[in-house]
């Protein structure tokens, strides 16, 4: 199935070319044609230059590839989601449509940028197959790790999905989610509990009798216990650390020294005759790596380029360059390294990317050159 981005004056689009010509009149086509399916991307049926293509709206969304090429997927998203993939069945139920020809690509998933809302892509009588798999696997790829109980629930949804296909689609893996929520409920209930009981609790304070930390004998009931061998012993080999890292510590300035002055010295050697003195060559510094910047147009420095994927935007929590201006998305536009190259990507911004005046497509790449001038909505950058 071949995807394209495209754009007119007011609105940004993603494109399919259909096999042959389709039959507009079947109740599939109608049904999207006529639009106000919650969850569906709204949908129409052109022709161009002998071809049909199903043109898909996604103003003012991003796809879910995009907008995590940063970042990890949280327990709320996964909530999120889960329900608005539970609205989608119910809608598709509601109009007779096939859950088989909602397109599980990533790429393809859209994400709105001001609610937790998804949008999917539903192609009629689509027969190349369209995996839910394939979802569950960027989840696997892009779940925050820190959060165990969710790692665990994607990773289920994964194994279940394996053994038991569709069929795993219909309740329990709304059920499974659902613990996953109950399970932060119980904790955040667990945590006020623990707050209340702290703030409850009257502060004592423990007598204890003063230690002489200079006498290196310890009172008997803990010699007793073993503990302050322990601690000697861990102190003896933290002492004979510290006296290895000085010498290391005094070798390396040793050696930094020697650098300075720009060449090695080298002990005295004897040499029998016939044989010459070793030429000491002076160490050439190592080039050091360009980096390239932003600028906006009065001089001020806007961006280093020290990463290899830089975010620009108004999504202040989100972007690595924030623009405050009301003609720029809060997803616009990213600047991307590929070893030496740097390359400006437009992310499905509403009024545009612009490489020397002229204008990106969605997801378009342009190659950067020193002295490019980059238009960010209204905004002006150059590329240094």
């Amino acid at each position: 199935m071949k995807a394209e981005y495209v754009r007119n004056l007011h609105s940004n689009y993603v494109r399919l070319l259909l096999e042959g010509k389709p039959e507009e009149k079947k109740y599939q086509y109608c049904i999207l044609s006529r639009g106000g399916i919650k969850g569906l991307l709204p949908c129409s049926l052109r022709y161009m230059d002998g071809g049909a293509y199903l043109y898909y709206d996604i103003t003012s969304k991003q796809n879910l590839v995009q907008f995590y090429q940063k970042g990890s997927i949280s327990r709320e998203w996964l909530l999120d989601f889960m329900s608005s993939f539970r609205r989608l069945q119910r809608e598709l139920e509601r109009f007779l449509l096939r859950e088989e020809n909602v397109i599980w690509d990533p790429r393809h998933v859209f994400q709105d940028l001001e609610n937790p809302e998804f949008s999917f892509m539903y192609v009629p009588y689509c027969e190349e197959e369209s995996s839910f798999l394939r979802f569950l696997s960027f989840l696997v790829e892009k779940v925050n790790y820190d959060d165990q109980e969710l790692v665990e629930c994607v990773y289920k949804m994964y194994e279940q999905y394996e053994k038991n296909g569709e069929t795993y689609l219909q309740e329990q893996i709304f059920k499974d989610a659902k613990a996953l929520e109950k399970k932060r409920e119980e904790k955040i209930r667990e945590e006020k509990k623990r707050e209340e009981k702290e703030e409850g609790e009257p502060i004592q304070i423990r007598k204890t009798e003063p230690v002489d930390t200079w006498n290196v004998s310890a009172p008997a009931d803990v010699q007793d216990s073993g503990t302050p061998k322990k601690l000697f012993g861990f102190f003896e080999n933290m002492k004979g650390k510290k006296t290895k890292e000085k010498e290391r510590r005094e070798e390396y300035q040793e050696s930094m020294q020697q650098l300075i002055s720009g060449y090695a010295v080298a002990e005295e050697t004897e040499y029998e005759e016939g044989y010459g003195r070793t030429t000491f060559l002076l160490q050439k510094p190592e080039k050091k790596e360009q980096t390239h910047r932003l600028y906006f147009v009065d001089g001020r420095k806007a961006s280093e380029l020290s990463t290899t994927n830089l975010l620009i935007g108004k999504y202040k929590e989100k972007v690595d360059l924030y623009l405050a201006d009301d003609s720029v998305s809060r997803m616009h536009a990213r600047i991307l390294r590929d070893q030496e190259d740097y390359y400006l990507e437009d992310e499905n911004s509403t009024n545009g990317t612009f490489c020397n005046k002229t204008r990106l497509q969605p997801y378009e790449r342009k190659k950067l050159e020193p002295g490019d001038e980059l238009c960010i909505g209204n905004v002006v950058l150059l590329f240094r």
